[in-house]
């Protein structure tokens, strides 16, 4: 690893005594203050911690965090991998992940889509893994072309780094479709809204099975390196091999099979890396199992209408009940209107429970879609309330975080 300036080792220093403090307060892990704290004193750090490592960098709207602890298992078959262990994917988390870690040469780096850019220009990676692109919190992200020609523009200036796309998207086509070095990945892609016109000429995108084409450009999908053949996985040299996961629904098939393509893009072999994104099982308590008196709940979390619509592919429709979870805070996007784009419908036979802050607003939506429930904000009472058995818990970023915090303060 290259040396860390005087400035940096200060910052550093700081950064790590405002950690354990915070940690004595009981304030958390303290690694968001301490990213900052060092940061604020030397803003060059970032780059600093990056030079002397082999960097994947994994963005999308969707599966950020999942797909960055599926690189690092297969990173690891070549060594020590330098990652977030809290899916803190800004500056400051960035930061802190890799001071923990500054003797590792291979880091997987979970990155917000706002700030792949200078992020990318801070740690000059060898590969970036480019998941999907589609509406999030607009009053946060804002409109989805404009990230799209961000993120292209991002990437242009560095030619030399691999890029991991999934080609079945076709705003993430868009970013990587100029650039010289792309592994194209057929991942799949469940949510088209965001999609029905070219980025390049506004024209309509016109689907043909599993192809797709622009009507006004140049601009088509591209044939991919890597794709999911049934339960297997296909590749390079008639690489083929079981795709064997330990996390449920088809997006994370497709999760895997782009970090799979960017740890043999760093060198790993293929069949071991397929093997070790395998063993991932839980993602910072997402799909995890509680116990919650006579109910095993399992919890899994989503952000933005195409997450939703993904996870709700993953319910249970044999569970006992199905608690929805809906806050409405800053980190959420204060906006719920997104909600009228997710299908709530087909739940006959579950019993349904509207929670959270805002959980009112997710009842009219319910009540629209015919679906029956109950309407309880807290999430602990809404599990409670169900008949006892699995319970499935579906919430969305705060309403997730805070039940974690109260089922892991019982």
């Amino acid at each position: 690893m290259a040396d860390i300036s005087v400035r940096g080792r200060i910052a550093l220093r700081a950064a790590a005594t405002a950690s354990w403090a915070s940690q004595k307060a009981g304030r958390g892990k303290g690694s968001m203050i301490g990213g900052l704290i060092a940061l604020k004193i030397d803003p060059t750090i970032m780059d600093q911690l990056g030079r002397g490592r082999r960097t994947v960098l994994v963005t999308g709207t969707n599966g950020k965090s999942t797909t960055t602890r599926m690189t690092t298992a297969a990173l690891s078959t070549l060594g020590d991998v330098a990652t977030q262990a809290d899916g803190a994917n800004m500056d400051a988390g960035i930061v802190a992940a890799l001071s923990v870690n500054r003797t590792a040469e291979l880091a997987a780096i979970e990155v917000d889509e706002l700030h792949l850019p200078h992020v990318t220009d801070s740690l000059n990676p060898a590969a970036v893994v480019l998941l999907n692109l589609s509406r999030d919190q607009l009053d946060r992200v804002g409109e989805i072309n404009m990230i799209e020609r961000k993120l292209r523009a991002g990437l242009a200036r560095h030619p030399d780094a691999i890029v991991i796309a999934n080609c079945d998207d076709v705003l993430i086509t868009s970013i990587a479709y100029d650039h010289p070095n792309v592994v194209w990945v057929a991942a799949g892609s469940g949510w088209a809204m965001d999609a029905t016109s070219c980025p390049r000429s506004g024209e309509p995108i016109v689907w043909e099975g599993e192809h797709w084409r622009s009507t006004g450009a140049d601009f088509q999908r591209p044939q991919p390196e890597w794709w999911l053949d049934g339960e297997k996985l296909r590749g390079p040299d008639e690489f083929t091999a079981e795709l064997r996961l330990a996390l449920p629904g088809r997006a994370n098939r497709g999760n895997a099979a782009q970090a799979v393509a960017a740890a043999v893009a760093l060198g790993a072999n293929a069949t071991q890396a397929t093997a070790a994104a395998g063993t991932v099982r839980e993602i910072a308590g997402r799909y995890r199992t509680v116990q919650v008196g006579e109910h095993s709940a399992r919890l899994l979390l989503a952000k933005n209408p195409a997450g939703w619509q993904e996870a709700l592919s993953m319910i249970d429709h044999d569970a006992a009940g199905l608690v929805i979870a809906v806050n409405g805070q800053v980190p959420d996007g204060e906006d719920l209107s997104w909600l009228w784009d997710v299908r709530f419908e087909h739940f006959e036979g579950v019993q349904v429970v509207a929670a959270g802050e805002r959980a009112t607003d997710l009842a009219v939506r319910l009540t629209y879609a015919g679906v029956e429930h109950t309407t309880i904000a807290d999430p602990l009472r809404a599990i409670a309330s169900c008949p006892a058995g699995r319970v499935e818990v579906l919430a969305n970023y705060t309403a997730f975080r805070d039940l974690n915090r109260d089922l892991d303060a019982r």
